[in-house]
């Protein structure tokens, strides 16, 4: 097993990467979709952070900022979207899916209404705000729902992508975010909904990742062929509808799947790649996440680090699993 020494994910070797910030991407989109006056923004006293505020300045007559009153920004959401408004909803994620849940379930996804919830600071590099509000279970929360659509970009490019996917298309929709800025993997390639991202093309194992993990999967892989490895890497950020028939093929040309993400490993990505994985083409699958526990206040990529979600953490999920007899 490779020693975390070997090849961790510290600051010494983000900075060699350009990163990008996924919410000013957001907020950015937001202004740029703006010249439509049927958008319209909610944000519950969080603008600043959220970067909802870009829009604010450009358009303030459409722009509301309900205070701290998550479970009312979610009703008025849904009212709004059913005069004709395209609405976009903000805050931390461990508000709009943990606070106003019953709110979102009710009022956006049982009265299917036409409503974008996109929340920021989700995860573990929410950092020295600590376990209070390092959401870890919202993709199971948002998953479990009727009518929710799951998406998880991966960097700023895809965050516009996405940000103008769900805009041109009906909600209910549910766009997570982190607060770090994260490194850049895309170029020009063109997000599709509903389906996963080849990164790197390989034959002995499957990396799924989603999110702030995916360019630690591209890292990882790049690590494992040098040690004569062929891994795959999929980014898949549509978590819900899931990929399922990529998920099939991958199984089925590569034999095993590990999957990585920043969310608890129930519920989450590792879950949904298992349930294909188990009913279609059963394969060895290990999931990469938080272990059923919250997390702790400290420096973003520190935290990271501790819990394994880099890529000396996938490097050791990949060659444990590569022990697995099949």
């Amino acid at each position: 097993m490779m020693m975390a020494a070997e090849l961790r994910w510290l600051p010494d070797l983000i900075n060699g990467l350009e990163k990008k910030s996924v919410r000013e991407a957001y907020g950015n989109t937001l202004v740029s979709i703006g010249s439509d006056r049927n958008v319209v923004v909610l944000d519950a006293d969080l603008s600043t952070s959220t970067h909802t505020s870009m829009f604010q300045k450009k358009y303030p007559d459409r722009f509301f900022n309900v205070g701290i009153s998550e479970n009312n920004m979610m009703g008025m959401a849904a009212g709004l979207s059913w005069t004709g408004k395209k609405v976009f909803v903000s805050s931390f994620a461990i508000f709009a899916t943990g606070r106003a849940y019953d709110f979102v379930r009710q009022s956006v996804c049982y009265a299917d209404s036409d409503v974008r919830i996109v929340a920021t600071h989700a995860g573990l590099t929410v950092g020295e705000d600590g376990a209070t509000h390092q959401m870890l279970e919202d993709i199971g929360l948002m998953s479990g729902l009727p009518r929710m659509r799951v998406l998880v970009p991966s960097d700023a490019a895809e965050t516009e992508q996405i940000v103008r996917y769900v805009y041109e298309n009906r909600g209910p929709f549910y766009v997570r975010l982190s607060r770090e800025k994260v490194p850049v993997v895309h170029g020009n390639e063109s997000f599709k909904f509903g389906r996963a991202e080849t990164i790197s093309d390989g034959d002995d194992v499957t990396i799924v990742a989603t999110g702030i993990l995916v360019m630690a999967a591209k890292i990882a892989a790049s690590y494992l062929k040098k040690k004569g490895i062929s891994a795959r890497v999929l980014n898949m950020s549509t978590i819900k509808p899931l990929d399922a028939e990529g998920i099939v093929k991958a199984a089925r040309e590569t034999g095993r799947i590990i999957t990585a993400e920043e969310h608890s490993i129930y519920n989450g990505l590792g879950s949904r790649v298992s349930e294909v994985v188990a009913e279609r083409y059963p394969v060895p699958v290990r999931r990469l996440g938080v272990n059923d526990t919250f997390g702790e206040s400290g420096k973003s990529w520190e935290l990271m680090d501790k819990y394994g979600l880099n890529p000396a953490g996938i490097v050791n999920g990949v060659e444990e699993l590569l022990k697995v007899k099949v």
